[in-house]
């Protein structure tokens, strides 16, 4: 790899939506218009993205933790209050249709796309998080730990989920709210900002090696008032089951006001830290990626307007609500 690829490699970013549009409109004019939704540029740097295909939605739709008394678990009560909220869902997307339209940059960095193929390798159980940093209770949670502590808490959510690359989905997550893991670690008073850490593994993770000029790990991070906001969820998984390897098993960060990028997948560390630390997609780009990227239609993304949406598996264009149509929660929080 020559000095031109490995500088293109540091600045890939997802692809802009009119070239998506053009790919999409490729795909409809030879046919496959069921696939359009769920298909997205491939980079040449990359090896090819394995074929798709529909005939396999029990593996696509595996949960990543198989145990029978995690399995117990699900599903979850559903909270009916969030289906009156402001933007409500009033559908969901097709269950296959979100499963095999994923960005996960540690499995494949280039596009979203079915990045359930390239998964298989990857192990989420056993797991343990490490919650540490300025806490009075630093401590792990394993899985047993998860659902025998938190598992009266688990509740189903309808949320509007919106990718900075302007596709929206509307799922149903299961999961707590986070801030019942910061009561219990106890963060002090210096405690200003949340940072998440995904999991690393070159081993089953092959686009970390793809794109080894990334900052990796893959982290994010939450300013301490918007990780203890009642709408960010410790998400253990989506239509009623464990979550899928792809969607981020076995945990995850889902916050719904902001873009999808922000809710950190397959979780191997929480830091409590005092000042904000660097997140990923704003070390690659930040002319981009602010470290907020609160959802915005008035703020368009330097190569495409964010003032409309396009539903996955409908097409459908809708407007973008601001903060997702979540402002009863989170507008104080940046007034």
């Amino acid at each position: 790899m020559d000095r031109r690829d490995r500088k293109r490699l540091l600045k890939l970013e997802p692809v802009s939506e009119t070239v998506y549009l053009n790919r999409r409109h490729f795909m409809e004019r030879i046919g496959f218009s069921g696939l359009a939704a769920t298909v997205s540029v491939i980079p040449s740097f990359s090896s090819d993205l394995p074929k798709q295909s529909f005939a396999e939605p029990d593996q696509m739709l595996r949960p990543g933790i198989e145990r029978p008394n995690v399995l117990a678990c699900f599903p979850a009560p559903r909270n009916e209050y969030f289906n009156e909220q402001p933007g409500r869902v009033s559908g969901f997307t097709d269950e296959v249709v979100a499963a095999t339209h994923n960005n996960f940059y540690e499995f494949y960095p280039g596009q979203a796309g079915n990045i359930w193929r390239l998964t298989r390798r990857f192990a989420p159980d056993p797991w343990r998080i490490q919650v540490k940093g300025l806490c009075r209770k630093p401590r792990s949670f394993d899985i047993d730990d998860i659902y025998s502590l938190f598992g009266a808490f688990q509740e189903e959510r309808a949320y509007r989920f919106r990718c900075v690359e302007a596709w929206a989905m509307d799922v149903p997550w299961t999961g707590f709210e986070f801030r019942k893991i910061l009561e219990m670690v106890e963060p002090t008073s210096n405690a200003k900002f949340v940072r998440f850490v995904t999991a690393m593994d070159p081993n089953s993770m092959k686009g970390i090696d793809q794109a080894y000029h990334y900052p990796w790990p893959y982290s994010e991070s939450l300013r301490m008032d918007e990780a203890l906001n009642p709408l960010t969820l410790l998400v253990t998984g989506i239509y009623g089951r464990p979550l899928p390897r792809q969607h981020g098993s076995p945990f995850r960060i889902v916050v719904p006001w902001k873009y999808g990028y922000k809710s950190a997948k397959s979780i191997r560390s929480i830091e409590l830290t005092e000042h904000q630390p660097p997140t990923f997609w704003n070390t690659v780009a930040p002319n981009e990626y602010g470290f907020l990227s609160n959802i915005d239609p008035n703020i368009p993304h330097p190569r495409w307007s964010q003032k409309t949406e396009r539903v996955l598996g409908t097409g459908d264009r809708r407007p973008t609500l601001l903060y997702g149509g979540y402002s009863n929660f989170v507008a104080p929080l940046y007034s």
